[in-house]
């Protein structure tokens, strides 16, 4: 699974504290808080048919992670909105589009960690690209990562920051496997979440999902919940075991980038009958219902 180039990204235009500038022109100072540390925020938002799904709640998320931080400034929604509409519109763009939102500390006077040197700030990188949903619909392949995500006593999955060196590291032992993505464990040994999205899986009709722990807070994964509340669908937030994932009747992953997505396999263990299972497939169509019926319209 690897995602191709799109031909309409190609003179894309890219915001930077309200510059639009073309994708090859676009960059950010080195001084900048985000190239000398990762110390950055940001979400990832989809458009569907002029209206940002969940736009709230994603910038809910962008601010409790920026104060997470202790970043002096944080742009306000209506700022933040009124960028991605002047991106939107600079690209004529209006479906099927994922956008990119990173707010760093902002610019350092001279390299260092140390938030004191940050003398202007932050910066707004608006990205806004074609992107279909990116995992394949008829099955994912996971395989079980080495590494442990990090507790609250370490890194707080629920700030959304943009160090993501672990995932990366994760991704990578599942690109050497030949498989789609890597499954991470917490400290204890319980699933926390693969290295790019929430995990679920279904056992005796429940959908199960992982304490958030050791994994953040997904909006999509949040959604599903709702959904399955509203529908009537049995479903629980609990500890879950390797061996409970493997034996499940149905497996899935959520997350803003790819939507909703059947995982048919892990660690070499065929998931159910090794196709896409019924609730999987029902939760993906309210889901999809959803994405094109609500939102907030820029």
């Amino acid at each position: 699974m690897l995602q191709g180039f799109d031909e309409r990204n190609r003179d894309l235009i890219v915001n930077i504290n309200g510059r639009l500038v073309h994708r090859d022109k676009a960059g950010v100072s080195p001084f900048d808080s985000v190239v000398q540390g990762g110390d950055a925020v940001w979400e990832g938002l989809r458009l569907y048919d002029g209206r940002l799904f969940k736009l709230g709640e994603h910038l809910g998320r962008l601010r409790s992670s920026a104060l997470a931080l202790a970043f002096a400034e944080i742009p306000t929604d209506d700022e933040i909105i009124a960028e991605i509409r002047r991106t939107l519109a600079a690209n004529s763009m209006r479906d099927g589009v994922h956008i990119r939102l990173t707010l760093t500390r902002g610019t350092k006077y001279t390299s260092g960690m140390d938030p004191r040197l940050n003398r202007s700030g932050p910066t707004l990188i608006v990205l806004a690209e074609y992107k279909a949903p990116v995992y394949d619909r008829s099955g994912l392949r996971l395989v079980t990562s080495s590494l442990r995500r990090f507790g609250p006593d370490t890194l707080d999955p629920k700030i959304h920051h943009a160090n993501l060196l672990q995932s990366i590291l994760a991704k990578i032992e599942a690109n050497a496997a030949g498989a789609d993505d890597a499954l991470m464990l917490d400290r204890r040994g319980f699933i926390a979440e693969t290295n790019a999205t929430n995990f679920l899986i279904v056992s005796g009709g429940v959908v199960m999902t992982s304490r958030t722990v050791a994994c953040p807070e997904g909006i999509t994964r949040a959604t599903v919940l709702e959904l399955c509340d509203r529908h009537g669908i049995p479903s629980r937030e609990r500890d879950i075991s390797l061996m409970e994932a493997y034996r499940a009747e149905e497996a899935f992953c959520t997350g803003t980038m790819g939507e909703m997505a059947s995982v048919t396999e892990i660690d070499g263990r065929t998931i159910g009958d090794g196709s896409p299972g019924p609730l999987t497939k029902q939760l993906s169509d309210l889901y999809r219902a959803l994405t094109r019926s609500t939102g907030t319209p820029v």
